[in-house]
């Protein structure tokens, strides 16, 4: 008897371990630390109830936040009070979980509702981003929808973030967002919980930020002639020639951005780029260039030229003159007023692409070289940047720089953010100092993502794996130097929002998940399902992202007779590539490929689309020969 009683339970546990083996893991990003789903939904009232700690004004935004989704999208209304027993349930531990850290959570559902625990009101915020991706798609939608099962599954949910800095940077100085543009950006970003908005505000085609003390920097630095078309290859603006496009944030905009991010626990990092790229700044205080003449503020036009090899060389002198004392008196008025509006340690001040040949002539920083005894140009940069340093520590703030204030030895008690690959990082957290890895070969998502044939004209290309595969901390550097990381959208080529969501999503994503979660809970094959969920609710949220990851790569090869090979592989598995040499596009009933393929005479080009199951998943290529020659691995 007692023998078949063992055998029962045994087979009662297998049959348990089987169910929840096929249950579903719910489509979240970033992927939490631990989630445990289980049998069974919780269905929502057309009535409910949120629980919230008495007196915490930053816990009542995310449940009114929760409320307003829930009545906009499925008409369902939600009181708010502090009670005893709700359907939603958002409270602080009383005794602190180390474990969750400020920003960490508790998620439970289950057939008596929805708990969201945490140690901090950041924690309970980004709990209630994970609810929202438990609940359908249509939970995005700007509209009521009717018809939906307004259900969440049963789930148990501890998750913490493995950095304090998940960063993005928006160029709003290249291209100029509108302050309800930036807000609903900090809304986009928020949803992958992101909690670092680097404003990168100045740069040679704009000056985004009201200084009070010199009003000529937005007078004339924030405005520029229209141009449109092809970044790089527009003509100077012509003299009389109107300067119709632009813009900046007045100091209320900023205090306005300011307080709707943090009510979000998003902090704003401003950057005011200097020694280069200060065209718009020199355009507006002329006397602070070493190379006397009339300035303006760049429309797009190439002044920088990249030869390659990571050299470069500039036509306009584009810097701060690092001999000139007014340079620093004028840099002393606008860091006054950037420490006095931004509430964070860091203050950005750029220092990245300083082309040092117009200093090379300067007779005024030959007489600082022998005075200061400076050896190079690398430490002339390093005596403008320490002497930022010292301004800006005078403020209160800490100063962050890209890595190449570290050439010339860096400021003591700065930052570096590693974007010229990892290098720069490694060098800084070996110096000790702290580090935001943003290396351009895994977060510029403002390169290419698919072919260049079928994709918004760049420079370089970074694939979505390629970006899925951004780890902060290096081989062999100590993580505690590592802050975090960070995702930079350079808006060169960004006119508009919907082409910044083109490119940042779903990179941004990918990223998200490398600075939130255990690396040992990555997996690629896993992340392509979901965010192929999430596409889903962005088509309902009417926000733009990229399917680039369908489309095939290409290897081009010249055989024999000078006949051209091409070689197709694609990004995400079980896709069928069906291809033509013809005049027209391809469908399903069209050849799939299965090896090289040479052009037969005659052909023009090829032309190739991927399908899954019978239906399109990437875009429909054409892929001129004229065009694949020039690629041609020789």
């Amino acid at each position: 008897m007692l023998r078949s009683f063992y055998c029962l339970l045994l087979l009662l546990s297998s049959l348990a371990n089987n169910a929840q083996d096929t249950v579903s893991l719910p489509p979240l990003i970033p992927v939490p630390v631990k989630m445990q789903p289980g049998a069974g939904n919780y269905i929502f009232p057309q009535q409910m109830k949120i629980s919230i700690p008495a007196n915490n004004n930053s816990v009542a935004f995310v449940a009114n936040h929760i409320a307003a989704k829930l009545k906009t999208a499925a008409g369902i209304s939600a009181e708010i009070a502090s009670q005893p027993s709700a359907d939603i349930v958002l409270s602080l531990n009383k005794k602190e979980d180390k474990t969750l850290g400020k920003e960490g959570y508790q998620l439970v559902v289950n057939q008596n509702g929805i708990q969201i625990k945490a140690n901090a009101a950041a924690g309970i915020f980004y709990g209630a981003q994970s609810l929202y991706q438990l609940l359908p798609a249509e939970i995005e939608s700007r509209e009521m929808v009717p018809g939906i099962k307004w259900s969440v599954p049963f789930v148990t949910i501890s998750d913490q973030p493995r950095f304090g800095w998940r960063g993005l940077m928006l160029d709003v100085a290249r291209h100029f967002f509108t302050k309800q543009q930036v807000k609903d950006f900090i809304d986009n970003m928020v949803r992958y919980k992101y909690n670092m908005l680097h404003l990168h505000l100045t740069d040679d085609q704009g000056w985004r930020l009201e200084i009070k003390s010199l009003p000529r920097l937005t007078e004339v630095g924030a405005f520029r002639a229209e141009r449109t078309g092809r970044w790089g290859e527009f003509k100077p603006q012509e003299p009389g020639e109107p300067s119709n496009y632009g813009g900046f944030y007045t100091q209320d905009d900023i205090r306005e951005l300011i307080t709707y991010a943090s009510e979000r626990f998003v902090t704003i990092v401003p950057e005011i780029d200097i020694p280069g790229h200060s065209l718009a700044l020199v355009a507006a205080y002329p006397e602070l260039s070493c190379t006397p003449g009339t300035y303006q503020v760049s429309v797009g036009n190439r002044f920088m030229i990249w030869p390659g090899n990571g050299t470069f060389y500039g036509t306009i002198d584009n810097n701060l003159c690092p001999a000139n004392e007014q340079v620093y008196t004028i840099l002393d008025k606008i860091f006054t007023e950037v420490a006095a509006l931004f509430p964070y340690e860091y203050i950005h001040m750029g220092g990245d692409e300083t082309y040092k040949g117009f200093w090379e002539k300067s007779d005024a920083v030959a007489a600082l070289m022998k005075k200061e005894k400076l050896q190079n140009m690398h430490e002339v940069q390093s005596y403008f940047v320490k002497r930022v340093s010292k301004i800006i520590a005078s403020k209160g703030k800490k100063m962050i720089g890209w890595d190449e204030i570290l050439e010339g030895g860096v400021a003591p008690g700065s930052a570096v953010m590693s974007w010229r690959g990892e290098k720069g990082g490694i060098e800084a957290a070996a110096l000790k100092h702290p580090v935001v890895m943003t290396p351009s070969t895994y977060v510029y998502v403002d390169l290419y993502q698919g072919d260049p044939l079928a994709e918004p004209p760049t420079y370089s290309m970074l694939r979505l794996s390629k970006t899925y595969n951004f780890n902060p901390v290096p081989p062999g550097v100590d993580s505690s130097y590592i802050l975090g990381g960070q995702a930079n959208l350079w808006s060169e080529r960004l006119h508009t929002v919907r082409h910044a969501e083109y490119m940042l999503w779903p990179r941004g994503w990918a990223v998200a998940e490398s600075v939130w979660s255990p690396v040992s809970k990555k997996n690629w094959a896993d992340f392509i399902v979901r965010a192929e969920a999430h596409f889903k609710r962005y088509d309902i949220a009417g926000i733009n992202y990229s399917r680039s990851m369908y489309d095939p790569i290409l290897d081009v090869q010249k055989v024999k007779d000078s006949t051209i090979q091409v070689a197709l592989t694609t990004e995400v598995p079980g896709l069928d590539i069906h291809y033509s040499f013809d005049e027209f596009y391809p469908d399903q009933y069209y050849p799939v490929y299965s090896q090289p393929l040479l052009f037969p005479p005659g052909a023009s080009s090829l032309k190739v689309q991927t399908y899954r199951k019978g239906k399109p998943a990437g875009k429909p290529i054409n892929l001129p020969l004229s065009e694949l020659k020039k690629r041609v691995k020789l």
